[in-house]
């Protein structure tokens, strides 16, 4: 019978995609369906990657969603933007293909490893591989898209510039939450709530849920400058600093270089003093020299600077009754190999595998709570080897001491061993290594 009610309620889902109204985000305005045929209601607080994609995959089915999102429009600066070939099979097993590769992009094609004006390291991705390799994507656009493709199902709704202050409890468990719209405050409920509130996430606070943490020892500084003249298109650098750690160099999709200099934590503080100017011209003589007169050239036109504060930890519990956490609300991922958005995007897809079939047979909140403390249990050991291997990494490519100039040293005998030849192709083997075999079940 179980069987039967899912079948029956994604039938009812793909038969509702009609479109909303014009220039709103949701079918509520029309003539709903009786009670009988409306399924468990889901809030979503956070339309990140992770929270627009699954808001996507359970509308689509005809559960009735509520997506929240703190921000009026997503036109602001993101740094999760590398899509390794993990996150585009989500968006792919999601039937969003086409839509995903018709948004502003770059494909890496090549990589390069220099120490001062020396290149220790250079690899091509064969043409025929490029379409498996990282892609670098507007996430504001990929954002966009998701809302636009979750607008055209009845019982979506999205709600930009709520901001929520609070969860709200009955009986110990989660019903809603407290939200504050244009200087009113009010209570949002749903049968479940799910946070994709991302790493300073409020419901993770106000649920009083508490986390391991991995110290680290570096930041990023982020920003953009026009692309080189003489910039390989598709090529992205990394720059082995005379200041200690990496630059990591990008052609972005906006046309723009982006920039990544990672440094100890508290260095940024006595560069700030100093001014843009300042730490530009000190980027500048720590990469090789027709990047660094190229940084001093269009020093003025240093664009979007912000300062990541690196952080990794992830929750014991994701779950509390009611509640939910996914992505980095449930666990911050350090920018090592790239793989917070991918991540995120899996946690989506495992997300609605568990929890669709009891929204859609109208299970009890005791059931909610057990498929969301499985999709805890299915996604925890890939996300703790990935943590795992950031953090060893990080020690190696962001530290100052002998054994990281050793294996900058060794790069051109790996090189010539061949032992670097996948090192552009699908992101580092050791991520790939770990990740588990996922397909979209629902």
């Amino acid at each position: 019978m179980a069987a039967r009610a899912l079948g029956a309620a994604r039938r009812r889902g793909h038969a509702r995609a009609r479109g909303p109204c014009r220039g709103c985000h949701t079918s509520a305005a029309h003539a709903g369906p009786t009670r009988r045929e409306v399924m468990k209601r889901v809030l979503i607080v956070g339309a990140g990657p992770a929270g627009a994609a699954l808001a996507y995959i359970l509308a689509s089915r005809g559960v009735p969603v509520h997506l929240l999102e703190r921000q009026r429009d997503f036109s602001r600066e993101f740094r999760g933007e590398g899509f390794q070939p993990s996150g585009q099979d989500v968006l792919r097993q999601m039937g969003l293909g086409a839509r995903f590769d018709a948004l502003p992009s770059v494909r890496m094609a090549a990589v390069s490893v220099w120490r001062g004006s020396r290149k220790l390291l250079s690899v091509d991705v064969p043409e025929q591989a490029r379409d498996n390799t990282v892609r670098i994507v507007s996430q504001p656009a990929l954002l966009e898209m998701l809302v636009e493709e979750a607008g055209r199902f009845p019982h979506f709704r999205l709600e930009r510039g709520v901001a929520v202050r609070d969860v709200v409890r009955e009986g110990g468990r989660v019903v809603g939450v407290r939200v504050e719209r244009d200087g009113h405050e009010e209570e949002l409920r749903a049968d479940f709530v799910i946070g994709t509130d991302g790493r300073n996430s409020v419901l993770r606070r106000k649920a009083g849920l508490h986390e391991d943490r991995t110290p680290q020892s570096f930041d990023i500084l982020w920003c953009k400058v026009p692309v080189p003249a003489f910039w390989r298109p598709g090529e992205a650098e990394i720059h082995a600093t005379t200041l200690g750690g990496l630059c990591l160099a990008f052609p972005s999709y906006d046309g723009m270089l982006q920039l990544g200099w990672s440094m100890r934590k508290g260095k940024f503080k006595e560069l700030r003093g100093l001014g843009v100017e300042a730490w530009v011209e000190a980027l500048s003589r720590a990469v090789r020299p027709e990047l660094g007169a190229h940084l001093l050239a269009h020093r003025g036109a240093v664009s979007h600077p912000f300062l990541l504060d690196v952080i990794c930890d992830r929750l014991v519990h994701w779950t509390a009754p009611g509640l939910l956490l996914i992505g980095d609300a449930a666990h911050p991922m350090s920018p090592v190999g790239g793989q917070g958005v991918n991540v995120a995007l899996r946690d989506a897809l495992v997300a609605a595998n568990h929890l669709f079939p009891v929204l859609a047979a109208e299970g009890s909140p005791e059931a909610l709570d057990a498929a969301a403390a499985r999709v805890q249990g299915e996604r925890l050991p890939e996300v703790s080897d990935i943590q795992t291997i950031q953090t060893r990494q990080a020690r190696f490519l962001v530290g100052t001491g002998l054994l990281p100039r050793l294996m900058l040293a060794a790069l051109p005998l790996l090189d010539k061993l061949g032992a670097t030849r996948n090192f552009a192709v699908g992101g580092d083997r050791r991520f790939r290594g770990v990740l588990r075999p996922l397909r979209l079940a629902v």
